[in-house]
């Protein structure tokens, strides 16, 4: 399992060098498909690789193209390298399989393997995502499934509309008053700071 994350995590990091390394020669970047036409190249030098499941391969840089979407975007750094023994996973969107009354999955060339419910699984499963951390295996399996929408139990809907000049405008004509404390408490004010200019150290 940890040989199978640390695959994972090597086809990230060496794209992600690929890529950068392209950046610095003004070299237009690779994207997904770009970076998973050269698995097969990868797997002939690194034959270890070929041990691995190629969907989770292929996840692996389907994540490093989303993070410089995400980086282009403005919505998060640039990629960074991945370091060993942080953040261990890897996902399989497919060939997997689900026994839930048994309480075990199967995964790709490691073959069946038991694991404990937290809750029930609803839905058709679409990945599975596996992760490495403080000496546990932890599973989250994905799902698809219709969900009616919710409804209020109330059978009465009004509109409500903020407003400057008034607080509120219902849709059924009620409606408040703009808030204005100051105004309302001005003649008090004015009463308090006379007092006060007629008053010694």
């Amino acid at each position: 399992m940890r040989r199978l994350a640390g695959a994972c995590r090597f086809v990230y990091n060496i794209a992600l060098a690929l890529t950068k390394d392209r950046y610095t020669r003004k070299e237009k970047r690779l994207g997904y498909v770009g970076l998973a036409a050269l698995l097969p190249a990868w797997k002939q030098e690194f034959g270890w690789l070929s041990d691995v499941p190629a969907q989770a391969l292929q996840q692996s840089l389907k994540d490093l193209d989303q993070a410089y979407i995400n980086f282009f975007k403005d919505r998060a750094n640039s990629p960074v390298f991945r370091k060993k023994s942080k953040k261990d996973s890897f996902r399989i969107p497919q060939g997997f399989e689900v026994d839930s009354a048994n309480g075990r999955v199967k995964l790709p060339k490691l073959g069946w393997i038991r694991f404990r419910k937290s809750r029930d699984i609803e839905g058709k499963p679409k990945n599975i995502t596996v992760s490495l951390g403080n000496g546990k295996i932890f599973i989250s399996i994905q799902t698809e499934r219709e969900v009616n929408q919710p409804l209020h139990p109330s059978t009465s809907v009004v509109g409500l509309d903020w407003g400057v000049k008034r607080f509120y405008t219902l849709s059924d004509g009620i409606y408040e008053d703009g808030l204005a404390p100051l105004k309302e408490f001005l003649p008090k004010l004015r009463q308090f700071q006379r007092r006060l200019s007629r008053k010694r150290r």
